[in-house]
């Protein structure tokens, strides 16, 4: 098992370095040749596209490897770890291992995945672009690191894939780099989440040292016998490298900006890689969250800031790429909420579906912005009639990201809103559906009574007892107010992304076409990766029914359901009375306020970037004018005494011997009259 983890990190790693060295090569050999001017037309047929080769074969290698080894962990549930070599630092050891389980065999699969749909449709996509070869390379390093944080037993393991996600984020962000606005986003995103980065690796380093291990499965079993300050220091200090990947606020602003990129790209961060690794992380180190209350009471008040804002922010936005980052962000807080109030594995389910539905949305908007020339969605319009394989495959996405039954989505938002409902009505206690399996399994013991998550009754053979707390899995405890908070703010977000998603499938397929483009369906790369992406995001929730916590409940559903139709009933009325019209415009003097998500950007760049600037303004002029005035001052000083030091130094005998002679009627004239 741990080969086949090896081996579906290790082909993508290896596809990069082929990749750029040996992609052009590949190329000629194979007979292509170089692309023309015209997009999608001219550049090497696929089967002679040298990078497009490499770059895919290994990848569709770990897919198939991922998929045998998430089967065998189905067939077979437990942990399977493996060491490559033991590292002595004289202190705490770091242990070169990889870890397979139920979490990391399904996130790795659907890494995987998603890797495989980015690459085959950059084939065409990036044909024609001079620079593919490094391109495609850098996605399968993406790919690669966050396979490494997938299925990483160490923490500074973990650690080294989640700086190389870090780094190709900012080569592949800024991958037209000649467009200034791109570099600029690629340094953003790269500035913005090293700093939460600081506190992530901080954070592993109080733990590990705390624990006296880097292992993750021995951290977390010594969690809860941890100093509370330990704990909860650790924990807070993970979340600011949790809130820069994963782009939950503060730490957020460079998630929009970051659609300077191409299209798939978008696709592969807000999909696979990069923002899922946050929540992931999280997941994976969850005993430690609850061990430390006041961490999860921060993810939840963070994650209600995140999702309610930038779903009022994605309601707003002029461009459709910048719609669905928002849309990124605020379903990703969905999945921290889920995770503040004990629902893990309702928070994973929904970045499973939220993988297959983000994926198809970015690759669909790719097939639209290709034929329409233009992100915004004033130039759209109309675009059903020439192209329904892309109408129809984003119509499912958009379907699955507002919650509409029976498509993905709803499956998974309505798991962590079922959680959340429970946690506020119970005082905001509930406890890990992972923590309760876990320790259900072994012992024999039903689950009777409440049918909802999680069970307010545990029958055992001959013995009868209450909800276990001192010998049963780890209660999360979150303070009452924020459990509301937190519940409150889901059933607000699901609302608001109805609306959204409603707004952008109008105002993209319907009323009359506002543009001259010709109105087609793409390259068939394209469109049917789109449509093969479609079949996950419609059906992938269905997969959750046999998981108790993961089933629909008739409250929480109609409830949810109730709110889909208030959302998107709304944002309908409002484009009927002008389809020609953006329906944003019902927002009044608030729509500028959220098409700048609130000024946060204006914000620091008052309170930050300015002030930073005049301090290193300042800093110049102390340095020129003093340090270097100094420095400066020293030489010509010393330039000048040299200078009146030299006067008699000039070579000539006789000014020498003059010299000589005043010294010695000096001296002689001195002992005279002092004796």
């Amino acid at each position: 098992m741990i080969w086949l983890a090896s081996l579906v990190a290790l082909l993508p790693f290896v596809a990069a370095f082929a990749g750029m060295l040996l992609g052009p090569s590949l190329t000629r050999l194979l007979g292509g040749r170089p692309g023309g001017s015209t997009p999608l037309r001219n550049g090497p047929a696929p089967l002679r596209n040298g990078p497009a080769l490499i770059a895919c074969l290994p990848i569709a290698v770990s897919v198939v490897l991922a998929a045998i080894a998430a089967f065998a962990v189905w067939r077979d549930p437990g942990e399977r770890t493996g060491t490559l070599t033991l590292i002595e630092t004289g202190s705490v050891p770091i242990r070169v291992g990889l870890q397979v389980d139920g979490l990391s065999a399904v996130v790795g699969l659907m890494v995987c995945c998603v890797a495989l749909a980015v690459q085959v449709y950059s084939i065409a996509y990036m044909r024609d672009d001079e620079r593919y070869s490094s391109y495609a390379a850098f996605i399968s390093l993406f790919t690669a690191a966050m396979l490494l944080v997938v299925y990483a037993g160490d923490l500074l393991v973990l650690y080294a894939g989640w700086e190389v996600m870090g780094i190709c984020s900012y080569f592949l962000i800024g991958h037209h780099w000649e467009d200034r606005a791109n570099s600029r986003a690629a340094v953003k995103a790269f500035l913005v989440t090293r700093l939460g980065d600081v506190g992530f690796l901080i954070g592993i380093l109080v733990l590990g040292i705390g624990a006296g291990t880097f292992e993750i499965d021995e951290v977390l079993r010594k969690a809860g016998t941890l100093p509370d300050a330990t704990v909860t220091a650790a924990a807070l200090l993970l979340l600011a490298g949790v809130a820069g990947k994963s782009a939950q606020f503060p730490l957020h602003t460079w998630l929009p900006d970051a659609m300077a990129g191409p299209t798939p790209i978008s696709a592969l961060i807000h999909a696979a890689t990069m923002v899922a690794a946050g929540v992931y992380v999280v997941a994976r180190l969850y005993e430690v969250f609850v061990a430390a209350p006041a961490s999860l009471a921060v993810l939840g008040v963070v994650a209600v800031i995140s999702m309610v804002g930038s779903a009022l922010a994605a309601l707003a936005q002029d461009d459709l790429k910048r719609v669905l980052a928002y849309s990124t962000i605020s379903q990703l807080a969905v999945m921290a909420a889920g995770l503040a109030v004990g629902a893990d594995t309702a928070a994973i389910f929904h970045l499973l579906t939220h993988g297959a539905f983000k994926a198809l949305l970015f690759l669909a908007a790719g097939c639209v912005i290709v034929v329409a020339g233009s992100n915004m969605l004033a130039h759209y319009g109309g675009l059903r009639r020439g192209m329904p394989v892309t109408f129809w495959s984003m119509t499912v996405g958009l379907a699955a990201l507002a919650g509409v039954p029976p498509f993905s989505g709803w499956f998974s938002k309505d798991s962590v809103i079922e959680a959340a409902q429970h946690s506020a009505l119970h005082g905001g206690e509930s406890t890990s559906a992972s923590a309760l399996s876990d320790w259900l399994a072994p012992r024999g013991v039903e689950c009777v009574g409440d049918p909802s998550f999680p069970c307010a009754e545990l029958k055992a053979p001959g013995t009868y007892v209450d909800f276990v707390v001192a010998s049963g899995p780890p209660i999360v405890d979150v303070p009452g107010g924020v459990a509301w908070l937190v519940y409150l703010g889901l059933l607000l977000t699901v609302a608001l992304t109805a609306a959204y998603a409603m707004r952008a499938w109008l105002m993209t397929f319907f009323g009359e076409p506002r543009g001259t483009y010709e109105i087609r369906e793409p390259s068939r790369f394209m469109s049917w990766t789109v449509a093969v992406l479609a079949v996950p995001a419609a059906i992938l929730g269905f997969f959750g029914l046999g998981a108790e916590e993961l089933r629909p409940h008739v409250g929480a559903a109609l409830l949810s359901l109730l709110l889909v139709v208030l959302g998107g009933g709304a944002a309908f009325l409002v484009w009927n009375r002008d389809p020609a019209l953006d329906p944003a415009r019902a927002l009044g003097r608030a729509r500028p306020v959220f098409a700048r998500a609130f000024y946060v950007d204006e914000l620091y760049a008052m309170a930050i970037v300015r002030p930073v600037q005049a301090l290193a303004r300042q800093v110049v002029i102390f340095d020129g004018r003093r340090v270097d005035g100094a420095v400066v001052g020293a030489g010509r000083g010393a330039r000048r005494l040299g200078g009146i030091l030299r006067v008699p130094q000039n070579g000539n005998v006789q000014n020498y011997l003059t010299g000589l002679l005043a010294g010695v009627v000096v001296i002689v004239a001195g002992v005279v009259i002092f004796l």
